[in-house]
């Protein structure tokens, strides 16, 4: 199994039991060895009273991506500490696309970057995560299934 089919099946997994995403509408548009986009539109109910996109449901989203990037290794991971810029406002009807980026994984930790940028290519906002991986993985493991080190390098 190649690095980017192992990063696929694990995303198919979680997708699977990722309620959260799925009820607000999130896409998985791209997965790959320590990268993910999600994409989300943002709908009258996740305005605030400013008329913008609430920073909860734009968190959210790029929360999602980082997961589904730190995760395609097929060890689980969870989030150690996340933070947000935001950058400009997004509005009912926006298209908002979050894509993860590894920076560094190394031992148990990893750093990711996501960027969130609406329909038009505006940068709506920068998250920056760090993994930490837990014990357990996604799939079941045969020899078979294992990744080969050209695979990952």
């Amino acid at each position: 199994m190649t690095a980017e089919e192992l990063a696929r099946a694990c995303a198919r997994v979680m997708w699977d039991d990722d309620r959260a995403s799925q009820r607000l509408g999130m896409s998985l548009d791209h997965i790959a060895p320590g990268a993910a986009t999600l994409s989300m539109t943002i709908t009258p109910e996740m305005t605030n009273g400013h008329g913008t996109c609430h920073g909860g449901y734009i968190f959210t989203l790029a929360d999602s991506a980082f997961a589904f990037a730190c995760n395609s290794y097929n060890q689980r991971a969870v989030a150690q500490h996340c933070s947000i810029t935001y950058i400009a406002p997004a509005v009912e009807g926006d298209r908002l696309t979050a894509t993860a980026r590894e920076v560094s994984r190394r031992g148990r930790g990893g750093i990711y970057d996501i960027r969130i940028t609406n329909q038009r290519g505006e940068h709506i906002a920068e998250f920056r995560g760090h993994s930490r991986t837990v014990k357990g993985t996604h799939l079941t493991q045969p020899e078979n299934m294992q990744v080969s080190q050209t695979d990952t390098e």
